[in-house]
């Protein structure tokens, strides 16, 4: 774990440590969000479409078909 100070601009640098980790480069972008009163910071992902490919299958089997008959 590391510690961030927050600049009087506002600003937040990103641990070397966490940077090299992520593989993080200047100009990357990066997603934050508010959790339970707390802040997460990600990397964004360069393809929403393979971010969440399978995210799906955490489900029970035929909820999502039940969900979805459910709508009609």
């Amino acid at each position: 774990m590391s510690e961030a100070t927050l600049s009087s601009k506002n600003q937040i640098v990103i641990p070397r440590e966490a940077r090299e980790a992520l593989q993080l480069k200047p100009g990357d972008k990066l997603l934050v969000q508010i959790h339970g009163g707390k802040i997460l910071i990600l990397e964004k992902p360069k393809s929403y479409h393979k971010a969440i490919l399978g995210r799906g299958s955490a489900f029970p089997k035929n909820y999502l078909k039940k969900e979805r008959q459910s709508w009609r």
